[in-house]
Order: C-alpha cells, then structure tokens, then sequence
C-alpha cells in the first residue's frame, strides 16, 4: 500500500483545509483496513487527528472533533481530511496512514503505512 497526500500547502486563518490522501496498491474498503489523519507542529510530537474504517466509520480525537471530517471516494481509492476554522497552531505536516490489521486505533505504532506527509502553513 502506498499513501500519497496532496493538499493547498498555505491556509489563512478561519478558513477550512480540504487534504486529499490517493491510496495505490489497495482497496479502501478491503475488510480490517484502516485510514488515519495524523500532524505533526513544528517541534512537537505526532497529534493524532482521526480515521476512516473500511466500513465507513470514523473516530475523531475528542479535541478536533467539533471541526474535523474525514470521507472517503471508494471509487477513486481516495481519503479526505476536512478542518475548519483554522488557526495558526494548526500548522503542522499533515500524514495519512493506513493499519491493515486488527482494529482502528490512535497509536502511531500500529499503522503498518505512512504518506510522506504535506505541510499546511496557517497565516495571514
């Protein structure tokens, strides 16, 4: 499986981030799969953001909730990561992952793949 993650790269302040994360070498709905949006801000850890499961069920982290969506186009094997009301501390590099095992998880270590990730700048 291979994650490739586009997105507009500079976002300004209270407006919504749209990141498109095209899936190559499987299926999105292929059973136990799982499709996850993660960050990273600058000089901080790995922030788990939420994920899709093969069944179309999502599970957002509490703290982005309100202001996250995540979809899916089985069609075109692509996952869709939408935030609004952005902010500054919202920057970050933005990755996809996919865990083709188990359950869905938030643990960064149980996701079997990664995209190379996009950097999205929140400014003015």
């Amino acid at each position: 499986v291979q994650l490739q993650e586009s997105g507009p790269g500079l976002v300004k302040p209270s407006q919504t981030l749209s990141l498109t994360c095209t899936v190559s070498g499987g299926s999105i709905t292929t059973k136990f799969y799982y499709w996850s949006w993660s960050r990273r801000p600058p000089g901080k850890g790995l922030e788990w953001i939420g994920y899709i499961a093969y069944s179309g069920t999502t599970y957002y982290s509490p703290s982005l909730k309100s202001r996250t969506s995540i979809s899916r186009d089985n069609a075109k094997r692509t996952v869709y990561l939408q935030m609004n009301s952005l902010k500054p501390e919202d920057t970050a590099v933005y990755y996809c992952a996919a865990k083709t095992t188990g359950r869905g998880s938030q643990t960064e270590a149980d996701y079997d793949y990664w995209g190379q990730g996009t950097q999205v700048t929140v400014s003015s």
